[in-house]
């Protein structure tokens, strides 16, 4: 089944509003805390309201599961996943490596995403069974994981070190990424993209919440990449996620203490 309405609907409304955030972005905008004591500024919550109303005028009868708070149930049988601005922290600092993240689940399976950059002009998206795309420059590009297999010439994306306390025997961390040819932190998200472009082999992070990860992990996977949480189930609410190419999979596993 393609979902190319569900798409162009997903794509429009992320693109108005990254509009409405990079307004707040250029002006500069104070956050507040939340309880978890992550950051939340007026652009999170209005960007999210205004994803959900555009997507709800178009498909009435989905659910929603937003970060700020947009939780609606429906009833067709599918939600949209929103985080408004994945990467707050970075927003309200001017770094331009935030991000807007949408997932479509139906049956509990995430079947389309889009992860849009708008700082730095790029968007990335996929629908299960039709591959992975990003568009920037104008262009669009089919994406493809890249067919490095050994760990001494990969990359390896380790988000969150400050959080490491949070991994299955943090004492093994130093020693897995030495394995590695270079390591690379820049941004949640979009490292996570890096590894679904061919630029980068490995990207794991201990703590995440679904609407970090409904988008991601689908075009992560339709770029030929591999997706599992800390557990190494292919899901989104495990808590975790690590995106890898095939090769490094065992590699993984053996980190994270699972079965070969």
């Amino acid at each position: 089944m393609g979902y190319e309405r569900e798409l162009a609907a997903a794509r429009e409304a992320a693109r108005r509003a990254t509009e409405l955030a990079m307004g707040y972005w250029r002006r500069g905008v104070e956050a507040e805390d939340k309880p978890d004591d992550s950051p939340v500024t007026v652009a999170d919550k209005e960007s999210e309201k205004l994803i959900m109303k555009l997507l709800k005028e178009e498909f009435p009868d989905d659910g929603f599961l937003g970060e700020e708070g947009s939780t609606e149930a429906g009833t067709s049988g599918r939600r949209w996943i929103i985080d408004p601005i994945d990467g707050t922290r970075d927003f309200v600092r001017g770094n331009r490596l935030w991000s807007n993240l949408l997932g479509l689940e139906a049956g509990g399976v995430v079947v389309a995403g889009v992860a849009t950059f708008p700082a730095l002009g790029e968007q990335y998206w996929a629908v299960r069974g039709e591959g992975a795309w990003k568009y920037a420059d104008g262009v669009a590009s089919r994406m493809r994981c890249s067919a490095i297999t050994e760990t001494k010439r990969a990359v390896v994306c380790f988000n969150q070190l400050n959080r490491v306390l949070a991994h299955p025997g943090p004492e093994k961390v130093l020693p897995f990424l030495a394995q590695f040819g270079a390591s690379r932190c820049l941004g949640g998200a979009w490292d996570a993209m890096l590894v679904s472009e061919g630029c980068a082999e490995v990207w794991l992070e201990p703590v995440l919440k679904p609407w970090d990860l409904a988008a991601l992990s689908v075009i992560a996977k339709e770029a030929g990449c591999a997706y599992f949480d800390y557990k190494g189930e292919d899901t989104i609410y495990g808590g975790n996620g690590v995106i890898c190419v095939p090769a490094m999979v065992p590699v993984m596993r053996a980190f994270l203490g699972l079965s070969s």
